[in-house]
């Protein structure tokens, strides 16, 4: 007896009865997740029907209805729009077509760029190339996953904001009075080169491991604003500046891509005091290139652009769609998993971030039909305004949990069990980013350990930024992203004209489906709550970020 007693004490640090799995629970997820799949459904409807979805335009509004329906469908009687505000004017175009008239006629792929207003129908002129100044900031928004290591991804800090506003005096320094009649190409063309790698990838063992080590200590993380005041007063005077000197129209090239794949984002502004762009649009690499070769060999270019857009003011707040299955003994503790509902308007939002919301609503659906037994209540939350700074989570994280600013925190703060993000395109689940969250180690190797056959198995202490965990993370709440191969994500549908339904991958998305559900029914069924970091100090505004927005210099 003493013996066996002596070989058990060895075995225990193996043993995984620290954390408890219920395989009875996860065989029916799987079952459920894979052969009563409704995710593709969900797909559908969120791209083909109702995308694009930029927040505050008829897209989403109509993506938020059905999803609301869908929910109430399920059981989910609570489901409502949760108003958060204000966010400002939304923004839809119904017609671009662009065409090179002189030297010889050709039609031209292209993009409207969100919050630009219309042509009021076809308008001509000749290009001329006059490059802005990007700025400090990444053109699009956030970089795809795997995001940068730091608590908001990428952002310039003061010294970076006044480079950017000298560089913009010295562009209209040198255009003022030059202008008028153009069709502006402000864009530096960019020789294309050919492809030497798959548009396509995916994590393999090699990579994977170099996910898990630890970054380097010592790195600074950078600090993105959280409006970035100084970025929106010289978008205002650059386009004041362009209103003022008569320009027709704005033609940019993709910040990335070619064949005919256009990554675009926007220009003007969704503030409805802020000054009016000119008309603007991104124009395929390849006929941005041509229009631009033809200019450097002085051959003589005529243009046509013809945008219908609208602004929509009948509200200036937006919503987050809420609803959730109410748990048992502990019903007055959450366990939330969300995903952005809104898009940019090039594409249907597919990738980005339709998937996720997909894959978080079949989430709930499987928890639902299969009516698991759940000590916690489990919150579904569709936020807005991702795409402009993680708005929408942001100011829920605010109203119930607790402001960053401050940290001032609300009862509700200590009644969170967890968040679970899905944010990084159509590829399936992979692993997880701990925040430097190195309690939770344990937990999901044990959570993960059913899955190792679906290839989820990578536990990195690493962060990740860019998306909306980082609400909750910044106040001291475990909020985590999952690590999802990256498909073609940067390749082909971040914030593209080709982020629609034929670029997601069916059964990643199942994958997906099953793993989050398997994840949300364990938090919302361990006995105690998910371990927490040390609370964050606050982190209030920079002087710079409190400056109200003007056109001045």
């Amino acid at each position: 007896m003493r013996r066996w007693l002596w070989v058990l004490a060895l075995l225990a640090p193996v043993l995984p009865a620290q954390e408890k799995v219920d395989l009875s629970a996860i065989h029916r997820i799987r079952t459920e997740a894979f052969e009563g799949s409704k995710v593709m459904d969900h797909m559908f409807y969120l791209t083909d029907v109702h995308g694009p979805r930029l927040t505050g335009a008829p897209g989403f509004q109509a993506a938020g209805d059905w999803a609301v329906g869908r929910l109430k469908e399920w059981g989910l009687d609570s489901a409502v729009q949760e108003k958060w505000g204000p966010f400002g004017r939304g923004w839809s175009s119904t017609r671009v077509s662009v065409h090179l008239l002189e030297p010889q006629y050709g039609p031209l792929i292209a993009v409207p760029l969100s919050w630009s207003p219309g042509t009021g129908g076809p308008i001509q002129g000749e290009p001329m190339l006059a490059v802005l100044p990007a700025g400090p900031q990444r053109q699009g928004g956030a970089a795809a996953g795997p995001r940068p290591e730091s608590p908001d991804g990428p952002g310039g800090g003061p010294g970076a904001a006044g480079a950017a506003d000298a560089e913009l005096n010295r562009f209209i320094e040198r255009y003022k009075g030059k202008l008028k009649g153009k069709i502006l190409m402000i864009s530096q063309p960019r020789p294309l080169e050919p492809q030497t790698t798959a548009a396509s990838q995916r994590f393999n063992e090699t990579t994977l491991a170099a996910q898990a080590l630890a970054p380097p200590p010592g790195r600074a993380a950078a600090r993105r604003p959280f409006d970035d005041q100084a970025t929106r007063r010289r978008n205002n005077k650059r386009n004041q500046f362009l209103r003022d000197e008569g320009v027709l129209g704005v033609v940019q090239m993709p910040f990335r891509g070619d064949g005919g794949t256009i990554f675009a984002g926007s220009f003007g502004s969704r503030h409805p005091d802020d000054p009016p762009s000119p008309p603007a649009i991104a124009l395929a690499s390849e006929h941005y290139n041509r229009i631009a070769r033809l200019l450097e060999k002085k051959v003589p270019v005529r243009l046509e652009i013809d945008v219908q857009a609208k602004f929509h003011d009948q509200s200036l707040d937006s919503f987050n769609v809420v609803g959730e299955i109410p748990g048992g003994d502990k019903k007055d503790e959450v366990v939330m998993l969300g995903a952005h509902l809104d898009s940019y308007s090039a594409g249907t939002g597919a990738t980005d971030n339709a998937a996720g919301s997909a894959v978080v609503m079949e989430a709930m659906r499987v928890l639902k039909t299969l009516n698991l037994k759940m000590d916690r209540t489990v919150r579904l939350a569709l936020w807005s305004g991702e795409e402009q700074g993680l708005l929408g989570s942001r100011a829920y994280v605010k109203q119930h949990f607790g402001d960053r600013e401050t940290m001032a925190l609300k009862p509700e703060h200590a009644k969170l069990a967890g968040y679970f993000n899905i944010d990084n395109g159509t590829g399936k689940i992979r692993g997880v980013y701990l925040q430097n969250n190195d309690m939770m180690r344990p937990i999901f190797e044990a959570w993960f350990a059913p899955f190792q056959d679906l290839g989820v198995s990578t536990i990195t202490i690493r962060t990740t930024g860019g998306t909306d965990h980082l609400s909750f993370d910044a106040v001291g709440l475990p909020g985590f992203q999952f690590i999802q191969d990256a498909v073609e994500y940067e390749s082909r549908t971040h914030h593209s004209n080709m982020d629609v339904y034929d670029r997601i991958q069916a059964s990643d998305l199942m994958q997906a489906s099953a793993v989050l559900a398997s994840m949300v029914y364990h938090a919302a069924t361990r006995p105690e709550m998910l371990p927490r970091k040390p609370l964050p100090k606050p982190q209030p505004r920079r002087p710079e970020e409190r400056k109200p927005a003007t056109t001045g210099s």
